[in-house]
């Protein structure tokens, strides 16, 4: 963070630090006195940023260290990322640090694997409105132990996961912001279409295979039909207990045109994929006319169909 801070300086951008760590390693003192920089204040023992400050200068870059602590009691705000959002509020640029195991959603799984409990977090809610997140990862040195290296594995996956999902969400809202439709994201969206005479267990269950490997979502959506049958309404019943078994969000939808009816839901929630039964037989109107089937493949631009044979 502080190199970067010294890069951007370099270039000519006005950076200021506001907030270290007390008695830094020498590397990073070494960059500290290259660049200005704005004291914290002590409260009864405790740091916080001098927002007033920081204000009063208003830098380009602001760097800031820690991002998780508790400002003192009689502070106006109770944490010291509600004072960066201050300044970025205020039209300041900021770069500040985080560990994984102070982001709020995520404690209790990394107290899981280290055994150690934090206190001071932040919400992912912040996180997700950086510009830009670093996946920083540790020295060497801390993996000559196995039990580590099992540690880092999983904790990278962690750390990466919710980069994605913040790209993800980012990419959502820029497309939103722009009025533009797209079917593309940073994780796979499987959705599985199913129908009272659809065997769609082994869609469902690919599925849910698919949707985990790559940290994805599934969907399982069925288009209404009047006057079943008792049979197609048992088939129906069984389907959607297998999507109750497979944890796959469940959407019950309603439309004159089927086809319609899903692919206006499949681009509301980004798919990826769309999984869909086709029965082999064919009557001479499909052959004519085109199957069902044929038609969503037709017209699901930029989404990919997984066709699932039946007799």
């Amino acid at each position: 963070m502080f190199d970067e801070g010294r890069r951007r300086k370099q270039r000519g951008e006005d950076v200021v630090v506001a907030g270290s760590q007390p008695d830094p390693p020498p590397e990073i003192a070494q960059l500290l006195e290259r660049l200005e920089t704005i004291p914290e204040l002590v409260v009864n023992g405790v740091r916080a940023l001098d927002v007033p400050r920081i204000l009063r200068r208003k830098p380009g870059v602001c760097l800031i260290d820690a991002l998780a602590y508790d400002n003192p009691p009689t502070w106006p705000h109770a944490k010291r990322w509600q004072d960066v959002e201050q300044l970025i509020e205020a039209g300041i640029s900021v770069i500040t640090s985080l560990n994984l195991q102070h982001i709020e959603e995520k404690s209790a799984q990394v107290e899981q694997i280290r055994g150690k409990k934090t206190g001071s977090t932040v919400p992912e809610a912040f996180i997700r409105r950086a510009d830009e997140i670093i996946v920083v990862d540790v020295p060497p040195e801390y993996c000559h132990d196995p039990g580590h290296e099992q540690q880092l594995s999983a904790l990278r996956e962690i750390a990466l996961l919710l980069a994605a999902d913040v790209v993800d969400h980012q990419l959502e809202e820029y497309l939103r912001t722009n009025g533009i439709v797209q079917n593309y994201g940073t994780q796979e969206r499987v959705m599985v279409c199913i129908t009272p005479r659809t065997d769609a267990a082994v869609m469902m269950r690919r599925g849910r295979r698919q949707a985990d490997r790559f940290h994805g979502d599934l969907f399982v959506a069925y288009v209404e039909q009047p006057h079943l049958s008792a049979t197609d309404q048992a088939s129906l019943d069984q389907n959607l207990k297998i999507a109750h078994e497979v944890e796959a969000q469940i959407e019950i939808l309603s439309g004159e045109d089927p086809i319609d009816a899903l692919l206006d839901f499949a681009r509301s929630k980004g798919v990826t994929q769309i999984f869909v039964g086709h029965s082999q037989r064919r009557g001479w109107w499909h052959r004519i006319f085109g199957t069902p089937v044929e038609r969503l493949i037709f017209e699901a631009d930029g989404i990919d169909v997984r066709v699932f044979p039946h007799p």
